[in-house]
């Protein structure tokens, strides 16, 4: 049993932290989160009835995390994510640049309705496929399609 559990790490690891990061937007916070989804993992383990696929099983897992770090920050407002930090090689024009075009496309995400917000973070942080992304939300690759050409036309809409 141990084997399997370090097999499915190894498998897994990689690709849990990638959708926590695109949740995050902390590589500390998604790395500790990611620690915290295996920790859960091992011991509801016997709960994996294989109805989905382990990475699926997984990023649900995840999420549920961080739902639960969320309601943590919500009950302590003063601990912050941190924000993603310009190049120390820009220049000031374009660490102004990268700023005001970062903030934009945040506005616009966050104006989102979860689903769509969640997805447009899993496909271009996460680099989850559509299908991944169908099989995590419960629903079918299709719609995840769909929900994600919507979202980026509401963005293009905002920008």
């Amino acid at each position: 049993m141990a084997e399997d559990i370090e097999e499915i790490y190894k498998n897994y690891a990689k690709s849990v932290y990638r959708y926590l990061l695109s949740l995050t937007h902390d590589e500390d916070l998604a790395e500790e989160l990611t620690e915290e989804t295996f920790y859960r993992a091992v011991y509801s383990i016997h709960t994996y009835n294989g109805s989905c696929k382990i990475s699926v099983w997984l990023c649900q897992i995840a999420k549920h995390v961080w739902y639960q770090e969320l309601g943590k920050r919500k009950r302590h407002p003063n601990q912050e994510l941190h924000e993603d930090i310009p190049s120390p090689n820009m220049s000031p024009e374009e660490v102004n640049l990268f700023q005001s075009n970062k903030m934009d496309l945040y506005r616009a995400i966050h104006q989102l309705s979860e689903p769509m917000r969640e997805i447009v973070h899993m496909r271009i942080s996460g680099e989850f496929s559509f299908a991944e992304i169908g099989e995590i939300l419960g629903k079918s690759e299709n719609w995840a399609r769909v929900t994600f050409y919507r979202a980026k036309q509401k963005i293009m809409e905002v920008l």
